[in-house]
């Protein structure tokens, strides 16, 4: 335990990740901000694409990339398409790509390992590849659900495979938070599979420690956060955020937010305070500040708000967060006070027109800031480039019309190149 620690605490990695890595869900810090990169902002079919790559089935995953591989997740044999009716076929897909021009490099196949949800109702909305990778540069470490968490050596060989639980939720919409790596600590919320976080030794996957309470509808992947010289893994879970501490998963504090039902987008951190959105059947958002000891509650909670987005993870910058929300508005929030600054409709509801294109909410995947200028995917529609500004504006708007399928991962950013991917396909996107 005491070698345990020194690692989960060590300022510096031996691994540590250079300007074109994006090792997890929303980049290095969770944060998903890029201050600089010359990624170019327009692209088409026939423009700024390096490379495409099919995939072998569909996903909801993002694509995360280290030196020069690209790493995501799909799934085959069940679901999704006409006949594939049989569970015990499906196949969850760890792909890796070559970054330089997305020819396959291997694909690491992992059968089912329990019965999953079945596909009906909202589990279609995402699929069984919701759960986005996360790397350390020399292992690659997935979870799949009911089929436990695994890590891959880079060269795609399986090294183990843990269970995380085979039980459902009361609403059987399958799981979708990514696992975290703090040191030697993976971290998984297995909210749907043990209505539980788990923290598990990423060397030999051996559970470490489970922290069990009301976590059934907490779909967000959790973050590390510093405060003073303490690290607190932090999550956001029906009613409360917690604080936990990451060696032993025991609750440090926790703070009412009161956003009820099913919680789905990531902390979001910033100086000190932590930022919470999400909540069924009415969406809302809080700020909390973060530190102290039990229910920090009374001295805490820094305003609450009915502005909120359902799915996707806010950004933060210069003291206001940005987000397209699952119903395609644009919100523009002060940080400090929870005022609305603008909320404007990013595109109509609608078959023509540039509305959107097939049923569903309009926007799942979170944005990410480059520089000042806001990418926001949408699943049928293309993606919308916004200036993170207070004052709304649409600068650009780029569609890929050759593939009708729904892209609902969040992209990756790696050097001066955007990774994005789709239920057909992964793309480059980048100047040539």
């Amino acid at each position: 335990m005491k070698s345990l620690t020194a690692l989960l605490f060590a300022s510096v990695s031996l691994h540590a990740a250079t300007s074109t890595d994006w090792p997890r869900f929303l980049g290095p810090t969770g944060a998903a901000v890029v201050a600089e990169s010359a990624v170019p902002l327009k692209w088409s079919d026939s423009e700024n694409i390096v490379w495409k790559a099919e995939m072998p089935g569909p996903g909801s995953s993002s694509p995360i990339v280290h030196g020069d591989k690209v790493f995501v997740t799909c799934w085959t044999g069940y679901g999704d398409k006409e006949g594939a009716n049989d569970m015990s076929q499906l196949t969850r897909h760890l792909v890796c790509l070559n970054r330089a021009d997305g020819k396959l490099i291997w694909d690491a196949k992992v059968p089912t390992a329990a019965q999953e949800d079945p596909w009906q109702g909202f589990i279609t909305e995402h699929g069984y590849a919701t759960h986005t990778p996360v790397t350390d540069g020399e292992h690659v470490y997935v979870f799949f659900g009911k089929s436990g968490a695994l890590a891959f050596d880079m060269d795609g060989k399986q090294l183990w495979q843990t269970s995380c639980g085979t039980s459902s939720g009361r609403t059987r919409w399958g799981s979708a938070a990514s696992p975290v790596l703090h040191g030697d600590l993976l971290v998984i919320n297995a909210s749907d599979e043990a209505q539980a976080i788990i923290g598990i030794d990423k060397k030999t996957g051996k559970i470490l420690w489970k922290s069990e309470g009301e976590f059934g509808m907490a779909y967000g992947t959790p973050n590390f956060i510093e405060r003073d010289g303490v690290t607190d893994l932090v999550i956001a879970v029906p009613q409360e955020l917690w604080g936990l501490n990451p060696e032993t998963g025991k609750l440090r504090w926790y703070a009412v937010h009161g956003l009820s039902g099913n919680v789905s987008p990531s902390v979001i951190p910033g100086g000190g305070t932590a930022y919470v959105f999400g909540g069924y059947p009415a969406t809302r958002s809080a700020a909390i500040k973060l530190g102290g000891k039990g229910d920090i509650t009374a001295n805490a909670i820094l305003w609450n708000s009915a502005s909120s987005s359902y799915v996707p993870t806010p950004i933060l910058k210069d003291g206001h967060l940005y987000v397209v929300n699952d119903q395609g508005f644009a919100l523009c929030m002060n940080a400090k006070t929870g005022e609305e600054v603008f909320r404007e409709r990013v595109m109509e509801n609608s078959s023509s027109g540039g509305g959107r294109r097939g049923g569903g909410k309009p926007f799942y995947a979170s944005p990410v800031l480059i520089g000042d200028k806001l990418v926001c995917i949408s699943r049928k529609n293309g993606a919308y480039i916004l200036a993170a500004q207070p004052k709304f504006q649409i600068v650009g708007h780029n569609v890929l019309s050759l593939d009708g399928s729904q892209f609902n991962g969040t992209p990756a950013i790696s050097g001066d190149q955007l990774i994005l991917r789709s239920d057909k396909a992964v793309y480059c996107i980048g100047s040539k």
